[in-house]
């Protein structure tokens, strides 16, 4: 459990609360997006600024993100350049 604060009354009160899991980013939103998409496969989504539809069964799955192990990364506003690191380095 992490604490967390949040904001009440037009911004000028706080109060702590308790949160769990958080499943707004990364991997654990993948898990979530794709709970949801599976419960409303029968349900039509527009695309292209409203102009087609398809129907959410339809659309393909995400592919997972490939490594960037030993790839070159910019660094220090693009004047430097160093090889990426292991993850579980």
């Amino acid at each position: 459990m992490v604490k967390i604060k949040i904001r009440t009354g037009r911004g000028t009160g706080t109060k702590e609360i308790d949160v769990g899991e958080k499943s707004w980013a990364g991997d654990a939103y993948k898990k979530v997006q794709d709970e949801k998409k599976k419960q409303a496969a029968n349900k039509m989504v527009h695309t292209g600024r409203g102009t087609g539809s398809k129907r959410l069964g339809d659309i393909p799955d995400v592919k997972p993100r490939p490594s960037t192990e030993g790839r070159t990364r910019v660094t220090g506003r693009g004047t430097g350049s160093r090889k990426s690191k292991d993850k579980e380095a």
